[in-house]
């Protein structure tokens, strides 16, 4: 059956040089399954005089997800949270009411040259959790549950369930995240493990069910329906998805399914409401661009180009 549909994304700048490569949100696909953003950087050489430090920005009703294949970054937060993120670990943030955090190099890779690389996701909290208190949950490499499957494909479950494996990780609905290697030549049949999915290589092209897939594009597939993936060359691809969560607003780094609930946190966060960052003096201020609330049926992400949507990790 193959894709649905394939999203090319778009290149953008979070300022300072540091472009990121945007699949989620798209005009012709908003979310998959709860995941309503999806950014993927690198792989960046990040030389001693680079800056692309993200300074302490809010978020309400959604998760930040990241996950790196190369490198390193120092997560600060609201809540105290200190953690260092390294490869093959899952860093769950639970924004709920409001967190406050930043992403900065760490102090041990302080003028020292190294890449960085990887996949910054979020995922849209059900509205029953949306006004949750705020958590921070980091997951180690070792502790991701991972197997080697006929024909040579290594599969890692990190957020809910397949292949005769469960993550440890505990999403706040239905949700799918895999990371595969496939080596060259190399085949897996890719059961319908959620409602719906999407499949996205990192590196190396693939075969969708026979058709193309280059590297860096997102395939959406069929509702309810699995694929059969081939590596043209060794690759690498993430798989997400889950139960869709229904219409949402989004703006900035807020997500909500309330126009007035968005209105609120930048009132909050323009007013200096949200909490700090212990040690932090900086913080990236509100778009110039404010918050319009749409129709009452109209619950969308604006598509890229379109005004100021989420603009920072």
């Amino acid at each position: 059956m193959g894709a649905a549909l394939q999203l090319a994304g778009h290149e953008k700048d979070l300022g300072g040089g540091f472009t990121v490569r945007r699949l989620l949100p798209a005009a012709r696909q908003r979310a998959v399954g709860p995941f309503v953003f999806f950014d993927h950087f690198g792989p960046v050489t990040e030389v001693p005089q680079a800056n692309h430090d993200v300074r302490p920005h809010p978020h309400i009703g959604l998760a930040t997800v990241t996950y790196l294949f190369e490198g390193a970054m120092m997560h600060r937060d609201s809540l105290g949270t200190e953690q260092l993120i390294e490869p093959g670990a899952i860093n769950w943030m639970s924004a709920g009411r409001g967190i406050v955090h930043s992403e900065r190099r760490p102090p041990s890779l302080q003028g020292a040259t190294f890449v960085n690389h990887g996949l910054q996701l979020w995922v849209g909290l059900p509205r029953d959790k949306e006004e949750d208190a705020p958590s921070f949950t980091h997951t180690p490499a070792a502790a991701i549950p991972q197997a080697l499957q006929a024909g040579g494909a290594q599969v890692r479950v990190l957020v809910g369930e397949g292949f005769g494996m469960r993550s440890p990780v505990e999403p706040a609905s239905p949700t799918l995240y895999l990371d595969i290697r496939l080596p060259a030549g190399a085949r897996l049949e890719l059961p319908p493990l959620a409602a719906e999915m999407a499949v996205y290589p990192v590196a190396g092209e693939l075969r969708l069910d026979g058709a193309p897939l280059p590297a860096r594009q997102m395939a959406v597939l069929h509702p309810d329906a699995g694929v059969r993936l081939e590596a043209v060359a060794d690759a690498r691809l993430a798989v997400i998805g889950g139960e869709p969560l229904g219409p949402r607003h989004m703006w900035w780094n807020f997500v909500s399914s309330r126009p007035e609930r968005i209105q609120q946190a930048a009132a909050d966060w323009e007013a200096g409401r949200f909490g700090r960052v212990p040690g932090e003096t900086e913080f990236i201020p509100l778009p110039e661009h404010r918050f319009v609330a749409p129709p009452a049926a109209a619950a969308v992400a604006p598509p890229p180009g379109a005004g100021p949507g989420p603009q920072y990790l």
